[in-house]
């Protein structure tokens, strides 16, 4: 009888424990860390935040265990996938398996996965923690692309395909929820056909146009003076994420006095605001510069998107990471996706023309350009996760596998 009455109470456990995590997974995805406070989650459930301390004592604890959960769910699918043969079975299987989930999850049948970008956001222990998890899912990943198969990739573009496919997932919950959920598997056939078979036709070369980086940022008088501070928060944002960047240190990087920075922005949502103003102006400079090239579509989009991945490693970059966009008000958050979005369509149009005049694929064109976006916001990353990579390199080892294929030499 005591066994039995141990085992209801633990299952009783487990089940509020549950249904804490899912509800504040909702809150951790569309608030990120900053958003998600014990009493919002206790709220969430009908709880007091005393009930809730009972299973999370604090809140970077409760938003830790929402992080983790993910990534062992992650992790797990990584492993079923590479029970698989080949490194195209793997990365079949891993999508599958990421998409049908994404689906559970979109009709109510499983709980939300987290959105993982907000780690950063979290204070040590539980950030060292979550990072050391993330990390051995990301070594798992990268095996997909370790056979005799493959052997001509190095660790470093090994690395970086990686990353480049793991950012896919996850900026695919961005795009996901314009489609009905029945439509899902669809949409993996067409994300694996575009990672696999790349977006250029048969006997395309890599050739693409060099681009002036220097005409790509703002560089003299009072814009320049905007651009040298927001290129500084953009570095701390990126690395520190939004909670790590304060006032403090993007005046101290500066050397500049805090009314200085309120001189400039009235607060800090304001100032990832303008980061991310600056960095959709420089996207949609670069496109407009491929588009006065000469050529077909082929050559102005492998053009813009290795002059993007270059700029992200050059003394101009990086451009601001849309994991920053989970920091910010809901209002503002839906104003820069919806920027982003028009950046997106404008590479759809792009690469839409170049299926009609054969230089390009027949892909889907809104899939693809989300999927490049995507890619081309990594590149801010790329250093971090290549060490020693060149700006001159980044366009090769991070833009032509997207554009190419990822298995493509």
């Amino acid at each position: 009888m005591a066994e039995r009455n141990v085992a209801r109470s633990t299952d009783r456990f487990e089940k509020k424990r549950d249904a804490i995590l899912d509800a504040s997974t909702v809150i951790l995805n569309t608030q990120g860390v900053k958003g998600l406070t014990l009493g919002v989650a206790a709220a969430a459930v009908g709880l007091s935040t005393t009930s809730v301390t009972y299973y999370f004592k604090r809140k970077d604890d409760l938003a830790a265990a929402c992080l983790m959960r993910g990534i062992d769910w992650l992790t797990q699918a990584a492993e079923t996938a590479l029970a698989e043969k080949t490194p195209m079975e793997r990365l079949r299987k891993l999508l599958e398996l990421y998409l049908e989930r994404i689906r559970q999850g979109a009709i109510g049948a499983a709980p939300p996965l987290p959105v993982l970008s907000d780690i950063r956001a979290l204070n040590n222990p539980r950030r060292t923690e979550v990072f050391d998890a993330f990390m051995k899912l990301f070594r798992k990943v990268r095996n997909l692309f370790d056979t005799p198969d493959l052997a001509w990739l190095g660790r470093g573009r090994r690395t970086a395909r990686t990353h480049m496919l793991l950012e896919q997932l996850f900026w695919a919950g961005a795009w996901l929820p314009k489609y009905d959920p029945e439509d899902y598997g669809r949409i993996c056939d067409r994300m694996f056909d575009i990672l696999t078979g790349g977006l250029a036709v048969e006997g395309a070369e890599w050739s693409p146009a060099a681009a002036p980086l220097a005409e790509l940022a703002a560089s003299e008088g009072v814009e320049l003076g905007r651009e040298t501070f927001l290129l500084a928060a953009t570095r701390l944002i990126n690395s520190r994420g939004y909670k790590g960047a304060s006032v403090d240190k993007i005046s101290a990087e500066l050397n500049v006095t805090k009314g200085s920075f309120y001189h400039h922005h009235e607060a800090k949502d304001d100032l990832v605001v303008a980061c991310f103003d600056r960095t959709f102006e420089v996207m949609r400079r670069v496109q407009r510069l491929a588009m006065s090239l000469p050529g077909d579509q082929w050559s102005k989009l492998s053009s813009a998107a290795a002059a993007l991945a270059e700029y992200q490693l050059s003394e101009y970059g990086p451009l601001l990471r849309t994991s920053a966009l989970s920091a910010l008000p809901e209002a503002m958050r839906e104003e820069q996706v919806a920027h982003s979005n028009r950046v997106s369509d404008r590479f759809a149009s792009m690469i839409s023309d170049g299926i009609a005049e054969g230089s390009i694929r027949p892909v889907d064109p809104f899939i693809a350009a989300q999927m490049l976006n995507a890619t081309l916001n990594a590149g801010a990353e790329l250093a971090f996760w290549v060490p020693g990579v060149t700006q001159k390199a980044a366009p090769s080892v991070f833009a032509r596998p997207m554009l190419m294929g990822i298995f493509a030499r």
